[in-house]
């Protein structure tokens, strides 16, 4: 066998070259060893939690962990934003829990409580846990979530010292009962957010009202809680971190813990006899690839994560993998992701953690901080949207200094192809910044309503919540949600529960709930902004690896009836959108062409849905749909070009309408790499003729009300984020345009018209007047008014 550190090179040597794999690999990058750095224990922690943390052998903490426990104890808002395996948990936990003893020498044996949120259940389990290994029993900590028992929830409000929960149940469940709370608020001494990078987009937009929400009820009862912040490596988390809790605060960056060399290769699966829409090449899937990887590494008994992007796929990457393997060793590989009882996710880690199982297929939910160690090497079936989740599941491997192997499999988009291809993009770039807008209005009204009913709003409060706040306040008095009293607060004015006006991890309106008919039970829900394209009447809908037919979507119940059943298709929504113009924020002169910044209406309505074979995306036929248009009031980035630029670029008139929608396309697909959003949080249109613009013009937009920040980092960064979706265009190898680089997989017109070569001509004459700018982003060179 060979050494451990040069076991990760001869297994990505193995998988390339066995079975005709060898033009698969298309990059390998090789991270070295970092040793570890030491530091003394801070005297501020108790020798108990000392004791404790030598017991499960820490002897001494990391320089970084040392840090942020020095600075905790200042009371300085604190963000440790290090690498997976960094020991970020005992950067906060040391300081917490001995406060949290120093709080049990109190009277009544709580003088000091302590708040931790966590953006999923199992991972705060996890977290008391450890709690548990470091803090004698005295220090009370206890879970207060939605499968709390009704019985338990009181000795929890009432005696427990560290409670941990997440953002859902603080808005929903201890904000609005306050008043319960109070001698917990009272000597609240800390408040952890932990993994506070996935607090992104309008999610994180809400979680920051929330907070500050928190911040105001811990103020009426006299406490000033010290905020301490857990994320994986992200740009610039002071400033995220800034936004997030209304503070100001101080990052630790400089991981001092200790990293085994690692060999991460960048792989694209081959190109298959299957044929999609109009005739374009379809590549081998992403999950079937990593199942093949998997069965191969297994075979070697090499202990391996594979991460996919939903359920569905861990189940059948595990599925597949087994039947390759056959036994025994089939049974050494298995599916974990969400849904899971936590009995049989804990059997599962131990089982990894022991060696009893040596493959695992699973979501996201593994990624976020729960202890696997152990690992040989680690499969991503397609780009997970950030670097940060990227290195967050990349460091899942190799966590106890060993040699690792990190394998990117790229999914058939445009993202994932220009990824493979420009290895610069992940191993030369800083990972990106979290992108919120807390002032989002849309976001802030219905926190604002729901900070009424907790405690009228004063004027002291409007610094708290943001500039938006003050011309906010008038518009819910016109609405009859707040009323202003003669002493100058406002007061929430219905009998029904504010905070049940918001859902933090929806966009706005009553989800629909999708019910099957003949037992009626609840699968799920969907959002309502995406109900049109998701659950209309004869969608194929997807619940925990079964198949569903929508018999009927019922928008006025907000109910979505469905049947389960087997089609051999799948089913994409056919849609119309026309965007308008509202406000231009800003415009820059690129040439001839322009690039702006703004405020749009999008109206969109779907009119119907195509069937695609699942063996080929061979489209079987088309139904026609009759549902009410949509109106979104968002944030949008658009270009537009000249008719000279036009003729330059060679362009006839009958090709622009293809030009223009395949460009939209790609840049959609490309966006993610520059602003932390999936493709399903942005939307585009392209208009030959805009009547705002009175040219061509290419829109693109975040699909949230309000906006979500997304379509501004890219007018931030517009010259790489074109550069990229031009490149990524020419760079494919297809001839007229395929899922690679200009099909889009949510395209409501079919994908038609598309003109891939044309395309490039257009971003070509876009780009050739492009200002100079050292960060990439747009130079104001001239600003139209």
């Amino acid at each position: 066998m060979p050494p451990r550190h040069s076991l990760p090179e001869a297994l990505l040597t193995t998988l390339s070259t066995t079975r005709g794999r060898s033009d698969r690999l298309t990059h390998t990058e090789h991270l070295p060893a970092r040793p570890a750095r030491y530091a003394p224990w801070p005297d501020s922690i108790r020798a108990e939690i000392t004791a404790a943390a030598r017991a499960v052998g820490v002897e001494q903490p990391w320089a970084h962990q040392a840090e942020a426990m020095n600075l905790a104890k200042t009371g300085q808002t604190v963000v440790i934003a290090t690498g997976t395996a960094s020991g970020k948990s005992l950067g906060y936990l040391a300081p917490v829990l001995s406060d949290l003893l120093d709080g049990t020498e109190a009277r009544n044996g709580r003088g000091a409580t302590a708040l931790y949120l966590a953006p999923t259940k199992a991972l705060a389990a996890d977290q008391r846990r450890r709690a548990a290994e470091l803090a004698p029993p005295r220090v009370r900590a206890a879970l207060y979530d939605g499968d709390t028992p009704p019985e338990e929830r009181e000795w929890v409000r009432q005696y427990a010292s560290y409670v941990l929960t997440n953002p859902d149940m603080l808005h929903r469940g201890i904000l609005p009962a306050h008043a319960r709370w109070s001698s917990f608020f009272k000597v609240l001494r800390y408040v952890v957010v932990d993994e506070c990078h996935s607090y992104r987009g309008v999610f994180g937009s809400h979680v920051a009202q929330v907070l500050r929400r928190l911040r105001r009820i811990c103020a009426r009862y006299g406490s000033s809680p010290t905020f301490l912040l857990a994320s994986a490596t992200t740009a610039d988390p002071a400033a995220t971190a800034g936004r997030l809790t209304g503070l100001p605060a101080v990052a630790v960056t400089d991981d001092a813990s200790p990293r085994g060399p690692m060999v991460f290769g960048l792989w694209e699966p081959p190109l298959t006899e299957n044929i999609g829409e109009h005739g374009a090449p379809v590549r081998r899937t992403a999950t079937a690839e990593a199942a093949y990887l998997l069965t191969d590494l297994v075979e070697q008994q090499t202990r391996t994560v594979v991460f996919v992007r939903s359920r569905r796929a861990a189940e059948l990457v595990a599925l597949q993998a087994q039947d390759q393997l056959g036994r025994p060793l089939a049974a050494r590989v298995a599916a974990y992701r969400g849904g899971y009882l936590a009995d049989e996710r804990r059997a599962l880690e131990g089982a990894l953690h022991s060696g009893q199982l040596l493959g695992l297929a699973s979501t996201s939910a593994l990624e976020l901080g729960v202890d696997v160690s152990g690992l040989d090497a680690v499969l991503m079936a397609g780009y997970p949207g950030t670097r940060a989740s990227l290195w967050q599941q990349a460091g899942r491997a190799g966590r106890e200094a060993q040699g690792a192997l990190a394998v990117l499999i790229a999914r058939d988009d445009p993202l994932d192809t220009y990824l493979v291809h420009h290895p610069e993009a992940l191993f030369a770039a800083p990972v990106e910044a979290t992108v919120l807008d807390p002032d989002n209005p849309h976001v802030l009204a219905p926190h604002l309503c729901a900070a009424a009913a907790e405690l009228p709003l004063t004027d002291a409060d409007l610094e708290l919540f943001g500039p938006s706040t003050a011309p906010l306040l008038p518009v819910l008095e016109r609405r009859g949600l707040l009323r202003r009293r003669s002493d100058g607060s406002w007061y929430w004015t219905r009998r029904e529960r504010a905070a049940d006006a918001v859902d933090l991890r929806g966009s706005g309106g009553s989800p629909v709930q999708i019910v099957e008919a003949a037992t009626g039970r609840l699968l799920g829900t969907v959002d309502a902004s995406a109900s049109h394209t998701t659950v209309h009447t004869g969608a194929v809908h997807l619940h925990q690896g079964r198949t569903f037919l929508v018999r009927e979507l019922d928008l006025e119940n907000s109910v979505a009836l469905v049947d389960a059943a087997d089609p051999p298709y799948t089913t994409a929504a056919r849609d119309i959108t026309s965007i308008s113009v509202l406000d231009t924020d800003t415009t820059v002169r690129w040439g001839e062409g322009r690039l702006s910044f703004g405020s749009v209406e999008v109206v969109n309505q779907v009119v119907g849905y195509l069937r695609k074979r699942i063996s080929t995306g061979e489209i079987m036929g088309e139904s026609k749909l009759d549902l009410p248009p949509r109106t979104l009031r968002t944030r949008a980035v658009w270009w537009s070009v000249t008719e000279d630029q036009l003729l330059d670029a060679d362009i006839p008139l009958d090709r622009l309408p293809g030009a223009a929608h395949a460009a939209e396309h790609a840049s959609i697909g490309l966006l993610p790499l520059f602003a932390t959003c999936d493709r399903w949080d942005i939307g585009g249109v392209s208009v030959p003729l805009h009547p705002d613009t009175e040219l061509p013009t290419v829109f693109v937009y975040d699909g949230h009300p309000g906006g979500a920040g997304f379509a501004e980092r890219g007018f931030q960064r517009a010259v790489q984020w074109l550069t990229a979706t031009r490149e990524a265009i020419a760079a494919c190898e297809c001839e007229h345009g395929c899922p690679s680089c200009v099909q889009s997989p949510k395209c409501g017109n079919g994908n038609d018209p598309l003109d891939k070569t044309a395309a490039v001509r257009l971003l070509d004459v876009l780009l050739a007047g492009a200002p100079e700018a050292a960060d990439g982003a747009p130079a104001p060179t001239g600003t139209d008014s």
